[in-house]
């Protein structure tokens, strides 16, 4: 009888469950520890809940354009937003239901397939040892072959502007507010910033952005951010560039956010998405020669691999992206590794991100907000959605297609889509990225006539023929 590989996993994140499910199928006799629920903070307090939150402010959103369609709602705001409003009481829970309903379906797909769920707070120690704090206040130990770590990050706190979980919230409390704030500071213009901002204004709050660059996604290409941006003030939000918030303070039913510059801005609730910092205190790191970055992350390779032997790392706490799906794949590929599977290292040159905004934002691959632009060895093309028919017949105006493909072979290397369900349309971009198809070649794929998708096809044809004209 072949002797059974034990692995523990501290954190029941995307990166823990996901490399559970890959262990369990390969024989592995599999213990998860985690702290907070099955899922992680992914599924409990993060991509889930949010995600379900903005699924309710897309249906607002999409009011924008009755009166253009031709539909009477009772009534829309100059903004957009319905003017009946929402009952954020009812939002809110159903977005933990659904969000714990998730959990559920997790741990039950993780107990069918063999694994063993501890609900505790693990640690490494030097023999190879994983201590768990279990709720009893009782310790139990796991001998373990392999160990993964995958216990993501938490919101980056501002010593003066600390959450009380009523006015002054971070990313994790929102979901508690029983009622609509009627007038939102988010402090923070990032992927999370303007997510929560478009949503809650969407919903009928006042929204103020407060952004200490230049602009809302500095870490998304420009003129995505260009786009959204100029969405949300058209919208009725108001976006405070290059303003660094200095503190945030309450008083009484109210909320006053200073700036670094003296200024101040004032609201009902301020949400701070400032950021956020790695979980790795308590983990025993150190002590079993597990490396950090410079940032504080856990370091470790494109197989997942920390600096220790035995011990592997997935998700957030890596800091390599922060994904759901990069998640996922560093924890299956760590599982393929350490049992011996044939594995491809990670490429993140392959993976598309989303920003679920109204309208997302949708990426892929080598795109100009990765130093791309202007490089003499890529080509793009970009092309407006105000003149795709089924746009047209939908309502909406703000968006594009962008193509970026490598000069010589033509070959599609990324792409950029701004539109309503852009997580949906950056797919096939992100098939002929990851197949290294030309330009050419995505161009001549038959598309549906009206469709959103048919503007991908036209993108690469125009690409195509620029290219042509250049030779």
């Amino acid at each position: 009888m072949e002797p059974v590989t034990r692995i523990v996993i501290i954190g029941g994140g995307p990166g823990g469950y996901e490399a559970a499910l890959v262990a369990c199928r390969l024989g592995a006799e599999v213990v998860l520890v985690e702290t907070e629920g099955v899922g992680g903070a992914s599924v409990l307090t993060d991509c889930v809940p949010s995600k379900t939150l903005i699924a309710t402010a897309d249906v607002m959103s999409s009011f924008e354009s009755a009166d253009e369609l031709g539909i009477r709602i009772g009534g829309v705001s100059a903004g957009g937003s319905c003017v009946s409003g929402v009952n954020l009481d009812k939002v809110n829970r159903r977005v933990k239901d659904l969000a714990s309903a998730q959990s559920v379906d997790i741990a039950e797909a993780l107990r069918k397939a063999g694994a063993q769920i501890v609900a505790g707070r693990g640690r490494l120690t030097p023999a190879r040892l994983v201590e768990v704090d279990l709720p009893d206040g009782s310790v139990a130990a796991y001998d373990a072959d392999v160990i993964l770590l995958a216990t993501g990050v938490r919101p980056r706190e501002v010593p003066e502007a600390m959450p009380d979980g009523e006015r002054i919230l971070n990313w994790k409390q929102v979901y508690n507010l029983s009622e609509l704030p009627p007038e939102l500071i988010v402090v923070g213009s990032g992927v999370t910033g303007a997510e929560f901002a478009g949503a809650y204004q969407a919903l009928g709050s006042n929204v103020t952005l407060v952004s200490s660059r230049d602009r809302v996604l500095p870490g998304e290409d420009a003129d995505a951010a260009g786009v959204l941006e100029s969405v949300f003030r058209r919208r009725g939000m108001r976006v405070l560039s290059r303003s660094r918030a200095a503190s945030a303070v309450r008083k009484g039913d109210r909320v006053v956010v200073t700036l670094e510059d003296g200024r101040t801005v004032e609201g009902s609730h301020v949400l701070m998405a400032v950021g956020s910092l790695p979980n790795t205190e308590g983990l025993g790191l150190e002590e079993a020669g597990v490396g950090l970055t410079k940032s504080g992350h856990i370091e470790v390779d494109r197989v997942s691999r920390t600096s220790a032997p035995g011990v592997y790392a997935a998700g957030d706490v890596t800091g390599v992206l922060m994904l759901a799906s990069v998640a996922a794949m560093q924890g299956r590929i760590a599982m393929y590794h350490a049992l011996g599977e044939a594995v491809w290292p990670i490429n993140l040159k392959r993976v598309s991100a989303n920003v679920f905004t109204s309208p997302e934002v949708a990426t892929v691959g080598q795109t100009n907000v990765n130093a791309h632009h202007g490089s003499p060895n890529f080509n793009e093309y970009k092309l407006a959605l105000d003149s795709n028919p089924r746009a047209k017949m939908l309502g909406f105006k703000d968006g594009f297609v962008k193509l970026f493909s490598r000069k010589g072979s033509d070959t599609v290397v990324g792409g950029v889509v701004v539109a309503p369900r852009a997580s949906e349309l950056i797919h096939p971009i992100t098939m002929a990225v990851d197949l290294h198809l030309t330009v050419d070649q995505v161009a001549s794929v038959f598309t549906v006539y009206p469709s959103l998708s048919g503007s991908i096809a036209e993108a690469a044809r125009r690409l195509h023929a620029d290219v042509k004209d250049e030779d």
